[in-house]
């Protein structure tokens, strides 16, 4: 199934890159919306949000972080994929560490790119597509799942999580007290893409850590087993 909006609004100011993957997300079937910087991109997208957002981090009047957290502001589940020119690690995680779904380096592969949209956009269909109302919830002390909605509640309050999130938690929880390796998360987080990397993985897990914390202050339950993995510890 596919999901209703596969418009991808790719915001660059490279006016040959916007061009180019333009073309190609075209030729794919998608619609394409193309915005020189974020300001302009903010404007739209206040009106309509897009399907998927390709975020470019450096950009004059808005830069691509600041963009996606407004972005994130009324949207948790809009995918997004961040392309950097710098190499530095920081930009990179904190890009993630901000609600994006992955990232790109430039320069990067052209069909590696398509890839990940394809990816993204087949876990947005996912998401939409109406569950089996008999599917239980899947309860772990004060955490629970609902497998249907891919909506987490934790001593009964909402914990807002991507689609990725959700998918590397519910790998945690279904197992409680085994290790899971960041391959094994990776597998299961972005089952069909052989891209990312290890520290991706670091990234989300921080990223959830931090959301259970903003809600509870003393929640520990995600542990991590140095040079292995992660593990979700019950009470």
């Amino acid at each position: 199934m596919k999901p209703a909006n596969q418009t991808v609004a790719v915001v660059d100011d490279e006016d040959n890159l916007r061009e180019t993957l333009a073309f190609a997300l075209r030729r794919e079937g998608y619609a394409v919306e193309l915005y020189a910087h974020g300001g302009e991109a903010w404007e739209a997208f206040q009106r309509r949000l897009p399907g998927l957002v390709i975020l470019d981090i450096l950009m004059p009047e808005m830069d691509g972080l600041e963009l996606c957290r407004r972005v994130r502001s009324i949207s948790e589940t809009i995918p997004i994929i961040f392309l950097t020119s710098r190499d530095e690690e920081f930009d990179r995680v904190l890009g993630l560490e901000i609600g994006a779904d992955d990232y790109l380096c430039k320069p990067f592969s052209m069909r590696e790119l398509l890839a990940r949209v394809k990816v993204l956009f087949r876990r947005a269909a996912l998401d939409a597509a109406p569950r089996k109302p008999a599917e239980a919830p899947l309860r772990a002390g004060d955490l629970e799942l609902d497998l249907q909605r891919y909506t987490v509640r934790w001593k009964g309050q909402a914990v807002n999580l991507t689609v990725t999130e959700f998918m590397m938690l519910h790998a945690l929880v279904r197992h409680p007290g085994h290790v899971k390796s960041r391959k094994q998360l990776h597998q299961d987080g972005y089952p069909h893409d052989a891209y990312v990397s290890e520290r991706t993985i670091d990234s989300h897990i921080k990223r959830l850590r931090r959301k259970f914390e903003e809600i509870d202050a003393g929640f520990d339950r995600i542990e991590t087993v140095y040079g292995v993995g992660y593990r979700y510890r019950e009470a």
